[in-house]
């Protein structure tokens, strides 16, 4: 099937600093600020929202990385951090993309056992084809595709990176 490349590299650049800014925005009287990228493009992403942040802001940004099994998402999330070291405290759940919202629902909902400041949401594209009742607070790019197409997220520049519609 034929792959249309929808993101470059520059405009996945441009989209990262983008939500980096709205994140501090809406943010602006932290201090410090938890990002949890879903693994595995999700972790990626929320790196590189965490350098632009530590540019920009005087944040203390701290990465979590949180694996969650995206064909069987009932099997559970699994944190590279104590919970229990999130209470109070203001998270930013990131994923590459948003299909029916299983994913980022199952991934907020390990959050639910404690109590939080705040949750938001990130993704790189928005494909509106949600089942669930999740939206993603900062987005790259919303997409209005059909359900059989096909978005491929690559974030390794040797593989030509970019977003790509099949």
């Amino acid at each position: 099937m034929e792959e249309n490349k929808i993101l470059d590299e520059l405009k996945i650049k441009d989209a990262t600093r983008r939500i980096a800014f709205q994140i501090y925005e809406s943010n602006i009287s932290l201090k410090e600020i938890y990002l949890v990228g879903i693994s595995l493009n999700g972790i990626i992403l929320s790196k590189r929202i965490g350098e632009v942040l530590k540019n920009i802001s005087q944040y203390k940004v701290h990465q979590i990385e949180l694996k969650i099994d995206k064909k069987n998402p009932r099997n559970g999330a699994h944190m590279s951090t104590d919970i229990e070291k999130l209470k109070n405290k203001s998270i930013v759940v990131i994923d590459d993309v948003l299909n029916s919202g299983s994913t980022l629902l199952y991934a907020v909902n390990a959050f639910l056992s404690i109590n939080l400041k705040k949750i938001q949401t990130v993704v790189l594209v928005n494909r509106n084809h949600k089942k669930f009742p999740i939206k993603a607070d900062f987005k790259g790019i919303s997409l209005s595709t059909s359900v059989k197409e096909h978005i491929n997220v690559v974030f390794n520049p040797k593989e030509k990176e970019g977003v790509y519609l099949s």
